[in-house]
């Protein structure tokens, strides 16, 4: 019973999704119903591009880390969410935040830095695209994305382990539905400011430097399709660099507010995203939707 009462004295109580809504059951309910579109969606994107050698492009291949990472990312946040709800047990612990802390983190600055290299994939198709089986080989595309997901465990592991170490003197009520930088510094009744500053530059260098460089990618992608003679051609290139313009204006716009700020989100855009990437990606490629076809066919003529 003391070993108990001692390691929940440890627990944090995460408040949940929309607790000041009186119909938060169906609210709920919805959220859960987005995660198992955005699960099966992604897990969906994943067998297309993964089962087509003709998709085995640098372009797929990194579309295919991007859904590897949003399946990931809600599966971290959801179930924990969905478990608390059901059981009306709003605890975690504190391995518990931290390891949801660690995780949510870790995809999300890789995430960061795929959205970037997949804007420098579509500057070397668009604007050098003699050069681009040169310099996006095979060998080249493997070493960025083993970069982007190492860079990202590294930043998340000293992101997640100093601030697990700030002193709570007071309520461990987190107002959010699942752990994260901000609402755990909120709780500390230390001070904070010097490693606030240094969570700003850590946004400063993964938000705000990769968003510059997205930016400046397009800038010249326009310009040479506004020199392209087809229409076709122009249309193509245009589709193909919308779809990964509205990701990334629905990943870093939330994410740089929050971590610039130090706000908590409470809405479910952690989950909406990652449901709308695959519909984003797959409908306007002609490649996926012609296999659509296929991955559903093919085991009912075995």
């Amino acid at each position: 019973m003391v070993g108990r009462n001692a390691s929940s004295v440890t627990d944090f109580i995460l408040v949940g999704l929309f607790p000041e809504f009186q119909h938060s059951t169906v609210l709920n309910f919805v959220v859960i119903f987005i995660y198992i579109l955005a699960f099966l969606g992604n897990l969906l994107l994943i067998v297309l591009i993964w089962g087509d050698c003709r998709l085995h492009t640098p372009m797929y291949i990194l579309l295919s880390q991007l859904s590897l990472i949003d399946l990931t990312l809600t599966s971290t946040i959801v179930p924990k969410t969905a478990s608390n709800f059901f059981t009306g047990k709003r605890t975690i612990s504190q391995i518990g935040c931290g390891t949801q802390s660690f995780f949510y983190l870790m995809l999300g600055m890789s995430e960061c830095l795929i959205l970037t290299l997949m804007a420098y994939d579509r500057y070397v198709a668009v604007c050098i695209p003699l050069r681009y089986l040169t310099i996006m080989s095979p060998r080249f595309c493997l070493h960025m994305v083993a970069g982007c997901w190492i860079g990202g465990s590294i930043g998340s592991f000293i992101h997640t382990v100093y601030p697990m170490h700030f002193h709570i003197c007071g309520s461990r009520e987190i107002h959010h539905f699942f752990c994260e930088v901000p609402v755990l510094i909120k709780l500390s009744c230390e001070d904070t400011s010097v490693y606030q500053l240094v969570v700003v530059v850590t946004s400063i260098v993964l938000l705000v430097v990769p968003f510059s460089l997205i930016i400046a990618s397009y800038t010249l992608i326009f310009l040479t399709v506004l020199r392209m003679n087809s229409v076709k051609g122009r249309k193509k290139a245009l589709a193909t660099c919308s779809s990964h313009l509205t990701v990334v204006s629905l990943f870093f716009g939330p994410n740089i507010f929050i971590y610039m700020t130090f706000t908590s989100s409470h809405s479910p855009d952690n989950i909406l995203t990652p449901m709308l990437n695959p519909l984003i990606y797959s409908l306007r490629n002609k490649e996926v939707v012609a296999e659509l076809p296929r991955v559903y066919l093919l085991p009912l003529s075995q």
